[in-house]
């Protein structure tokens, strides 16, 4: 009986051996290679995604460095273009206090000239004044005295010779 046994464990250890490596190269036809294939096809999947997100990753810095690129362009544009305001604000109150610098220097040599002139036909009224008071108080003073047309005419020469000599 235990050769029956023996040979009965034998027979199972083959037979089992047997199924087993059947069992194996079933799975590994039927079974391992979808699985490999699947396991593989998701790797490269991964891969794939990880490549994708990397490029991604690549992007949004090159996008970022761009904008930040833009929004320094924009900076620097506004920058200019507030500075030209700027100039252009003091180039015109410059001009507008040179043109009213320019008016009054006008106003007040136009203002000279008139009180100048103003002046000398005041002087020469009040000389032409003086003379006719001159006379009128000479010929009263002297009325008496020169009652002759040639002493009158004699006092005035006189006269007008010391005018103009004054």
């Amino acid at each position: 009986m235990d050769k029956l046994i023996n040979d009965f464990s034998v027979g199972l250890f083959f037979w089992q051996t047997l199924v087993f490596v059947t069992l194996i190269l079933v799975l590994r036809r039927f079974a391992w290679k979808p699985i490999l294939n699947a396991v593989n096809e998701r790797e490269e999947s991964i891969e794939g995604a990880l490549k994708a997100a990397e490029k991604a990753r690549e992007e949004m810095a090159s996008l970022q460095a761009s904008n930040e690129a833009i929004m320094k362009e924009a900076r620097e544009e506004r920058e200019r273009i507030l500075k030209e305001a700027r100039d252009m604000k003091n180039s015109i109150v410059a001009e507008a206090k040179e043109s009213a610098v320019a008016e009054a220097e006008k106003t007040i040599a136009a203002a000279k000239a008139t009180i100048e002139s103003e002046k000398a036909a005041a002087i020469a009224e009040l000389k032409n004044q003086a003379a006719t008071l001159s006379i009128e108080v000479a010929e009263k003073v002297l009325g008496q005295e020169l009652s002759t047309k040639n002493k009158q005419a004699e006092m005035i020469s006189k006269m007008i010779d010391e005018v103009k000599i004054n």
